[in-house]
């Protein structure tokens, strides 16, 4: 049932989709844990204001990136390959964890990050088709 309605669907729909919920997760994540960070820091006003909205704001993008990354790429593999399985979920995930460690200029973190969500990915792909 995910197949057919995967075909019908732009892989473009589906990275919107991906960016405004996953993204929306990584605001309200943000959101708490900008907060907390602004407590321990010992801001008020408005530099615990400012501090809070950077924070939401890099939580938001970061996290949204990735989902946005992550489903087109996984959409184009999947509908190029004509398969439905972890290999998708493992390119995309390598794709996307080069994309955001891409953002920090160190070869050993974009490595270590595309590993890293190159498996997870692949991992999560699998167990929720079981």
């Amino acid at each position: 049932m995910e197949t057919e309605l995967y075909h019908d669907v732009p892989c473009s729909s589906i990275a919107v989709e991906s960016i405004i919920s996953v993204g929306t997760g990584g605001l309200i994540w943000g959101l708490c844990s900008g907060s907390y960070d602004a407590k321990q820091k010992g801001l008020t006003g408005i530099s615990q204001a400012s501090f809070l909205a950077k924070t939401v704001g890099k939580y938001g993008f970061q996290c949204g990136l990735f989902a946005g990354i992550f489903s087109f790429t996984r959409c184009g593999i999947r509908r190029y390959r004509k398969k439905s399985d972890w290999v998708n979920a493992l390119v995309a995930g390598g794709v996307a964890g080069a994309a955001i460690g891409a953002g920090t200029r160190n070869w050993r973190q974009v490595a270590v990050m595309t590993a890293f969500l190159s498996g997870f990915c692949a991992i999560a792909d699998q167990s929720r088709a079981i």
